[in-house]
């Protein structure tokens, strides 16, 4: 998936219809990458869990700054876990 088809579904998922935030949520696309990849997740190119797991992960870096609720949401840490664990299953 290419980052503006990520941009488009995370604004679908966040429910905007227009650009004027598209550079803020492009960051937080970047951003959502960096944390993946620094809890040792490797972003596979074209692989559907991996690009659903960062628009969803942005989506959520979006909506705790409006929130007091900071905490990541249960299926979003469940989602991750899972693509790491198969990940490492997958070098042994």
């Amino acid at each position: 998936m290419t980052s503006d088809e990520k941009l488009i579904i995370l604004k679908q998922d966040l429910q905007m219809l227009t650009s004027s935030n598209d550079d803020f949520l492009k960051s937080l696309i970047i951003s959502a990458e960096s944390a993946m990849q620094k809890e040792g997740i490797t972003l596979v190119e074209n692989d559907m869990d991996i690009d659903m797991a960062v628009v969803q992960y942005a989506a959520y870096l979006f909506r705790k700054r409006a929130s007091r609720e900071t905490s990541m949401p249960r299926f979003l840490r469940w989602r991750l876990n899972n693509i790491l664990f198969s990940q490492k299953g997958r070098d042994t």
